[in-house]
């Protein structure tokens, strides 16, 4: 079993009401759980998700579909970011090629982005956040993780023929 999908793994072997009890092992710069894996949890009926961990996509994770609470939880960066300081030092933002125009925030916190890169995120952002809502429609509907989340290639052509 790869690293990677022991989480999925695990969260499939949930009995429903038990607590997950997860150590991040000291990592505070990648998110260890969002919306997709809480929301299959919640699906499984685990009662809670206790985690020194940072928790990502706090929209879904809160959503009364969820049931999960959070108490705190850290932008996947793992520091906190003022998106009002780029106002106040625009010569700054400048030097690093940003714009105040290309900056983002919600609940998991800031993003700026360099203007070298804003084509693209939005040409495959938009992409990514299609994709994974409908993970979590299928997650919502029962689908198991393994070959969901990551997609593997049958998943791929459903959504790829969902999109038509």
């Amino acid at each position: 079993m790869v690293v990677a999908d022991f989480d999925r793994t695990a969260i499939e072997a949930m009995p429903e009401g038990c607590i997950a009890v997860v150590d991040a092992m000291g990592v505070t710069d990648a998110g260890i759980f969002g919306d997709i894996l809480c929301a299959r949890m919640a699906k499984r009926g685990v009662a809670a998700l206790v985690t020194d961990g940072v928790v990502r996509d706090l929209e879904g994770v809160l959503a009364p579909a969820c049931r999960c609470g959070v108490t705190a939880s850290r932008s996947t960066l793992g520091r906190r970011a003022d998106i009002r300081r780029l106002g106040r030092n625009r010569s700054a933002a400048r030097r690093c090629g940003v714009s105040e125009r290309h900056h983002r925030r919600d609940q998991d916190g800031a993003v700026v982005i360099p203007q070298a890169f804003l084509d693209l995120i939005l040409a495959e952002g938009a992409e990514q956040e299609r994709m994974e809502a409908w993970i979590v429609e299928q997650v919502n509907g029962g689908a198991v993780l393994p070959g969901l989340y990551p997609m593997n290639a049958e998943t791929k052509a459903r959504y790829a023929a969902s999109k038509k």
